[in-house]
């Protein structure tokens, strides 16, 4: 089952990072997004077939994560998500050397992740307090990224801290009964990372947003899944492969959001 898990991870990766790609290329182009009007700035997205197509692909992709995160451990989860960063750097036309390490080392750590499968115990629920404060540290945590960091790169790492809390809460959320009060605020934080993201579009690069967004979306479930949740890692060298794969996954997300500024669209200098 936690194979399935993993593959079903995989795939809602590809569905989502590709979605993320198309959202980008389409609301890059757009005129500025505002805030002060919400309405119009959603209808100015829904009326790209391009972005429709990216957003519907990720809400696609999310459905089964949810499915991989009922049957498989969050980190593990989130380590072969990781992975899908890939997406963003191969469809961003031309890649640096420094993005082509970041790809093989996010291979490298899903190969790794691979050889690390064997049994695993079963993971805690987790306090309901702690995941209920680290949610909202997350939000208090994104909020001074978008006000302390430039633009772009501030409102990608909002987007991923506050997707990464929705993350955790869903994770809390799929055992079902009381934890089932977890589903507004997971929906609160999906939708705020969600406004976050498509301003950023506007003011940087792929890989400086959706690819920053990306890793912080990943990385830090991956360690919430040890610090609430009570995930163990396996022992002997399925488990230096396990934290070697976290690794390898981690480093080829930083390399492959470390990207030279390029010039903005019309849109993005605008707003």
């Amino acid at each position: 089952m936690i194979a399935l898990g993993l593959v079903l991870a995989v795939v809602s990766a590809v569905a989502i990072n590709g979605g993320y790609g198309l959202q980008h290329a389409s609301a890059s182009a757009l005129p500025p997004l505002s805030l002060r009007r919400p309405l119009r700035s959603l209808e100015s997205l829904f009326r790209s077939g391009a972005w429709s197509l990216g957003f519907f692909a990720g809400i696609g992709g999310w459905v089964l994560y949810v499915v991989a995160l009922r049957i498989a451990p969050l980190s593990l989860v989130q380590a072969a998500s990781a992975g899908g960063i890939g997406v963003l750097a191969i469809g961003g036309g031309r890649l640096r050397p420094a993005e082509r390490v970041g790809i093989g080392a996010a291979l490298t750590g899903l190969l790794l992740l691979g050889l690390s499968l064997g049994s695993h115990p079963a993971a805690g629920r987790g306090s309901a307090t702690a995941i209920a404060a680290w949610m909202l540290v997350s939000v208090a945590a994104a909020a001074g990224a978008a006000k302390l960091l430039p633009a772009g790169v501030g409102l990608g790492t909002a987007a991923g801290v506050l997707y990464a809390a929705g993350d955790v809460g869903t994770k809390a959320a799929v055992v079902g009964g009381m934890r089932l009060l977890f589903v507004p605020g997971l929906l609160a934080c999906h939708g705020l990372a969600f406004v976050c993201l498509q301003l950023a579009f506007q003011r940087g690069g792929r890989l400086s947003t959706a690819g920053l967004a990306v890793l912080w979306t990943n990385a830090l479930p991956i360690l919430a899944g040890t610090v609430l949740f009570g995930e163990a890692l396996p022992g002997g060298l399925r488990g230096v492969a396990r934290v070697a794969a976290f690794a390898f996954v981690l480093a080829g997300a930083v390399a492959l959001s470390r990207r030279e500024p390029t010039a903005l669209t019309p849109a993005g200098a605008a707003a």
